[in-house]
């Protein structure tokens, strides 16, 4: 049987082809409806049929990767202004011969953290975030000098440093702080996965990341979940009753999904038996 993979946030999920009705661009175009389900974010004609479109984003990770890449965003944001707001001040002071001070970059060391552990499967913006290390060990290796300078009141030395900062370090990390942002925000170009149920009619519409690649399975590259649920993993028993099973992929595993059950009603759970047989796995 044929599956197509999708991205996720972090994961991979595949879903049989013969489930797949279509996948169309996400416009943000939904017609919005009172509900209490998060994941849920709207409607969506499908050959003029109103379908159901949920985040599966929120359902497997409980947070959309919009969610995720504001965040983030707000994070780059925030060191950039951090940084530039550090800089000004030490050369304002630096620059004032009558004061005395030490070094202090302790406020940014939390920065050496955030960029050397940032995590992100985009291999562009994880390039990105691994550059930032040489001009930023550069720029506080030139601040060390200059306040040196400074301390020996060589105040022509301290201001060809700081001019240095200025037009070395200072432009490299600004751009590439701007290139991270660029890469999050041009990155992101989800996707909605109409499902059927009948292969005629629509079921679900269901928001991913983007299509990975395609994939043909046997039934022993299924390997079932129930060993790992029994060891106490917590979860969601709606986004448990979906999920058939691990596929193995090169470097990690894809989690093999049924939308024929998502938001199947609570009173049906328990066919969860006769639902995996009906899916054609064993």
């Amino acid at each position: 049987m044929e599956l197509i993979n999708f991205k996720v946030g972090c994961k991979t999920i595949s879903l049989k082809i013969l489930d797949i009705l279509l996948t169309e661009r996400f416009d943000n175009n939904l017609t919005t409806l009172p509900n209490n389900n998060k994941s849920f974010i709207g409607v969506k004609d499908y050959m003029d049929i109103p379908t159901p479109v949920f985040d599966l984003g929120i359902i497997l990770n409980d947070i959309s990767t919009e969610q995720s890449n504001a965040q983030t965003l707000k994070q780059l944001r925030a060191w950039q202004e951090k940084q530039i707001n550090w800089f000004n001040m030490l050369e304002c002071n630096l620059l004032n011969s009558s004061i005395s001070f030490s070094k202090n970059d302790t406020e940014l060391q939390d920065f050496v953290l955030f960029y050397k552990e940032f995590s992100t499967d985009n291999e562009d913006l994880k390039l990105t975030m691994s550059r930032f290390d040489e001009p930023f060990q550069t720029l506080l290796e030139i601040v060390k000098e200059a306040i040196t300078a400074h301390s020996k009141k060589n105040h022509q030395q301290v201001a060809a440093l700081l001019e240095k900062i200025k037009r070395n370090s200072l432009i490299q990390l600004e751009r590439l702080f701007e290139s991270a942002k660029e890469q999050i925000t041009l990155d992101y170009k989800p996707i909605i996965i109409f499902t059927t149920k009948d292969g005629l009619n629509p079921h679900v519409g269901l928001l991913v990341d983007k299509v990975e690649d395609n994939i043909d399975y046997k039934k022993e590259d299924i390997k079932p979940l129930d060993k790992l649920t029994e060891i106490g993993f917590d979860i969601d028993p709606q986004t448990k009753n979906m999920m058939r099973g691990l596929i193995k992929l090169a470097e990690k595993h894809s989690v093999l999904i049924d939308p024929s059950v998502i938001f199947k009603p609570a009173q049906l759970e328990e066919h969860a038996s006769e639902k995996t047989e009906a899916y054609g796995l064993f």
